[in-house]
């Protein structure tokens, strides 16, 4: 016989699902998600184990939500800021991006880094991240194709995408002494405005 899960659809079950993807959020952000079991997660949310099985298969049906949250409210707000983009304003753009991208990178580390390190084991994980990084261009592929006529768009476009990454990455987990972050900064402005430039 399949096992039943429950699509909320009440108002108490809504909140009700949202207490244990909540908690394991948490959960995964405080010890990880293998230091993560499903009678933590219904401790933290306030329900038992049977009702974190009524509306989830298991911890990693729970994580797959966790990482669908964590894509929509750390990574999509960041496109938001492609929308005023015009031939003038792209280093205000880069500027603005790599301030967004470092400070998600940095108030999200652990879950973050939780998160990451299942692409190596779980294909849908993995297949999620490289979803969200071809939308991540394609959207500002959109947004720029108008404006920045230069040959290679979208190569250029998920090259500076890579940048920003590794950058963020260096900002919020590497901390490497002999960096200067400001100078590292305009660095990485520059490259990114060369890879646009019309002349």
């Amino acid at each position: 016989m399949p096992e039943i899960i429950r699509k909320p659809v009440q108002k108490r079950s809504i909140e009700t699902k949202k207490k244990i993807v909540d908690a394991a959020y948490a959960l995964f952000s405080e010890v990880g998600y293998f230091n993560t079991n499903t009678a933590e997660i219904a401790k933290r949310a306030g329900v038992s184990t049977g009702i974190v099985y009524g509306y989830f298969k298991d911890k990693r049906d729970i994580m797959i939500e966790v990482l669908d949250i964590y894509i929509n409210s750390v990574y999509r707000p960041i496109l938001v800021l492609f929308d005023d983009i015009d031939g003038g304003n792209l280093d205000d753009v880069i500027t603005r991006v790599l301030d967004a991208a470092i400070k998600a990178h940095q108030d999200n580390a652990n879950i973050h880094e939780a998160l990451h390190s299942l692409t190596h084991s779980d294909s849908e994980v993995a297949r999620k991240f490289v979803e969200l990084e071809n939308d991540i261009t394609m959207v500002v592929v959109d947004k720029l194709s108008g404006k920045y006529r230069v040959d290679n768009l979208g190569e250029r476009v998920h090259l500076a995408m890579n940048i920003v990454q590794s950058f963020a990455h260096e900002c919020a987990f590497d901390h490497h002494s002999y960096i200067d972050y400001d100078v590292m900064f305009g660095l990485v402005k520059n490259i990114i405005n060369d890879l646009f430039d019309k002349n």
